[in-house]
């Protein structure tokens, strides 16, 4: 009895210093020389920022406490955000039912090429509308700009007519190659946003080079990328979530299930989930019944498949955010 006694008396004691320790930095900050004006200005930006990031996080949030949830979980009302088991047994079941390895490689293959072909092709195109007079160049770049507004919907059937004569269809050529020639998922904004990035650069640099005897070609490979990491890092990032997303076009243009991209698996995840066919289980050697395939299985799947994206943004997020800034989209 006296051991139990002991025992809460020192957990009292810890409480009662962190909450000293709480309330000794609430004072601090309240103490400092700041008008009560300034300070309920920032209280207020700290309540705002903390609502807006629980808003962006909330469905990735509910995402990952779902995809862990037991089938008795998920129609538990009293179950919300901790799950009383949790069920990674969902990520197995939904990796196989997707056919993770073999259909990431159609959307690796498809992503990786067109971000190469979107940055080399726009970062040219950008530096020449930013640094050279031609005829007809105000008149191009609003093109480039009706390119942007223009959404890809509208003129999916001529293009749908001609990659049928050039007998593209099937491929993925329709979706990787007008990105080499500046076109493509929002090519026109990456040759905005490098237009915005050169014309930003000191002309001293190239002036320099002229100098030196550097062409055209060779002020632009030698002198003008090396300083552009910024903007590259911008157009690497955004093309890597754009094309990792957009099932649309190929949805159009490829119909072989063996060419079918990731993203566009959560279609048959869905049907899977919702009727699942009879042969089903055995095939993926998984249980049988509904306390298999469920909508925890759905969310793992969900997970699995904008895991590659979170993790590149991870990785790329510093760079990211610097090239935002340098690159005049935030002006």
């Amino acid at each position: 009895m006296q051991k139990g006694t002991t025992d809460v008396s020192i957990e009292r004691k810890v409480i009662y210093k962190s909450g000293n320790v709480v309330l000794r930095n609430v004072m601090e900050w309240v103490k400092k020389p700041q008008k009560t004006g300034e300070k309920v200005a920032k209280l207020a930006t700290y309540v705002l920022l903390f609502d807006l990031a629980f808003v962006f996080l909330f469905p990735f949030l509910y995402m990952i406490v779902e995809s862990l949830k037991t089938n008795a979980d998920l129609y538990d009302l009293t179950v919300n955000w901790v799950p009383r088991t949790l069920k990674f047994q969902n990520y197995v079941i939904a990796f196989r039912v997707l056919e993770y390895t073999k259909y990431i490689k159609n959307s690796l293959v498809i992503t990786i090429m067109a971000t190469i072909g979107h940055v080399l092709a726009c970062s040219f195109v950008g530096y020449g509308f930013a640094r050279h007079d031609f005829p007809g160049k105000n008149w191009l770049f609003i093109l480039v700009i009706v390119a942007l507004i223009v959404p890809v919907q509208t003129v999916i059937v001529p293009m749908y007519m001609l990659y049928a004569n050039l007998k593209w269809l099937n491929t993925y050529l329709p979706v990787i190659l007008p990105t080499f020639f500046g076109y493509g998922l929002k090519g026109a904004l990456f040759i905005f946003i490098f237009r915005q990035f050169y014309l930003g650069l000191p002309k001293e640099l190239e002036n320099a080079a002229k100098i030196d005897g550097c062409g055209f070609l060779r002020t632009y490979w030698n002198i003008v990328l090396p300083v552009a990491r910024s903007a590259f890092m911008v157009a690497v990032v955004l093309s890597l979530v754009w094309h990792w997303n957009d099932f649309y076009e190929p949805a159009i243009y490829v119909t072989k299930p063996v060419l079918t991209i990731l993203p566009a698996r959560l279609n048959s995840l869905v049907t899977l989930v919702n009727n699942p066919p009879e042969n089903l289980f055995a095939e993926m050697s998984i249980g049988d019944g509904e306390d298999t395939l469920n909508n925890a299985v759905l969310m793992a799947g969900t997970f699995m498949i904008v895991l590659p994206v979170i993790i590149s943004f991870a990785f790329l997020q510093k760079k990211f955010i610097q090239g935002i800034e340098r690159t005049g989209l935030v002006e």
